[in-house]
């Protein structure tokens, strides 16, 4: 059994345990008081999580340097004095299915207290808001690992970048070294697919060679072996990570991984001025069309109509902008209803799934998927146009 959750309460007394009975015990599930030094737990045929409560008279102590979360969650933390510790094994009985049934758990207490979540392995608070999200929205990776840039080498490339919050899966983190600033993002992206691949047991094998759709080919060494031949990263960089780490390197066992991550640098391209010139104008022309479709859709039609329209997000101190696509679900006078395709790019605060209302002024780019894709500007002209009276 492992420590993965504390819940931090203001209320130094335990939730009346007759209530989380009601809420958990059934035919399936077994609800157990009192045993083990837990306040109790909750066992199933192949799952056990166990629930422990203390009060202190002061907070954990963790500041935010250490924890990513909003302000509120982390003046919550502060303010806390009772703490509800929750341990399973992780990967038990499988590694997602482990960690899921923990937050349901989690979630079921949060209805009854008012409390900030704190992941201890990905150093990561959540407020009941991001519960509910990551328990009933797409998974996301970033809501369960955080993933941690060091300068680690007096070099042109000298970024060590690694994940936290891994263990909880029942499986290392993993690491990349050698990378410079510009492939951070693509760094990034690649190891959130991996780390996503390994959350659900299908991550490569231990010094196996994996080929990517693009033809390069990595491998992953347990990093007592990984580190081994590192040149020019002094052993005290790792203080603090002494823990079971994936080495990430290149099919020849280097650890310059430049050409694994170039198919990744293309997904950041940045849209030019000329291109959203060029998609402005579309959309002006083909709105009100677009429209009126999308409001006569038949109920079996396979298709689906999305529009893009940019969302604010705050991955650091700074608020940045990402243009992302929502599938339109209700569309009534200028507001339109949908769900996010893909979620946000720098952080979770616009989840892949969640529902948003948006204004159709603020449509920026639109599209029709049919049979899994996207139609192109001609045949998107086609569709709409094609039924428009004379």
């Amino acid at each position: 059994m492992k420590e993965v959750y504390i819940l931090a309460a203001g209320d130094p007394r335990p939730v009346d345990l007759e209530v989380m009975r009601e809420a958990f015990e059934s035919e399936e599930v077994a609800f157990v008081v009192g045993e083990d030094g837990c306040l109790f737990s909750v066992r199933a045929d192949e799952t056990r999580i166990d629930v422990r409560f203390e009060t202190r008279d002061a907070g954990l102590g963790w500041t935010p340097d250490l924890l990513t979360g909003s302000e509120a969650c982390h003046a919550a933390l502060k303010k806390a004095r009772g703490f509800y510790r929750v341990s399973f094994e992780p990967g038990v009985p499988q590694a997602s299915v482990a960690v899921f049934e923990a937050l349901w758990c989690v979630r079921s207490i949060m209805e009854h207290v008012e409390a900030v979540l704190v992941d201890v392995t990905a150093y990561k608070v959540h407020d009941s808001d991001d519960v509910t999200e990551i328990t009933e929205l797409d998974f996301d990776i970033r809501d369960h690992i955080n993933l941690h840039a060091v300068e680690a080498a007096e070099t042109d490339t000298p970024l060590w970048v690694h994940s936290h919050g891994m263990e909880k899966f029942g499986t290392r983190d993993v690491e990349v070294f050698h990378l410079g600033e510009a492939d951070l993002m693509p760094a990034e992206t690649f190891l959130h697919e991996l780390c996503t691949d390994l959350a659900f047991g299908q991550g490569p094998a231990e010094r196996a060679q994996v080929e990517t759709s693009a033809g390069a080919t990595f491998t992953l060494l347990p990093s007592e072996e990984g580190r081994l031949n590192l040149f020019g990263i002094s052993s005290d960089t790792f203080d603090g990570h002494e823990g079971r780490f994936w080495t990430i390197v290149s099919g020849d066992g280097r650890h310059s991984v430049a050409e694994l991550l170039r198919p990744y640098r293309d997904r950041f391209h940045k849209e030019s001025a000329e291109e959203s010139e060029a998609l402005g104008k579309l959309t002006q022309e083909l709105m009100p069309a677009f429209k009126a479709r999308f409001q006569r859709k038949g109920l079996m039609e396979p298709l689906t109509f999305l529009v893009r329209a940019p969302f604010e997000s705050h991955p650091g101190k700074e608020m940045v902008e990402e243009k992302l696509w929502v599938e339109v679900l209700t569309w009534d006078g200028e507001a339109i209803v949908g769900k996010l395709v893909d979620g946000g790019q720098q952080t979770t605060e616009w989840r892949k799934g969640a529902e948003v209302e948006i204004e159709q002024e603020m449509v920026n780019a639109l599209a029709v998927g049919r049979e899994g894709r996207s139609l192109d500007p001609e045949e998107l002209r086609q569709l709409l146009l094609a039924e428009r009276p004379m």
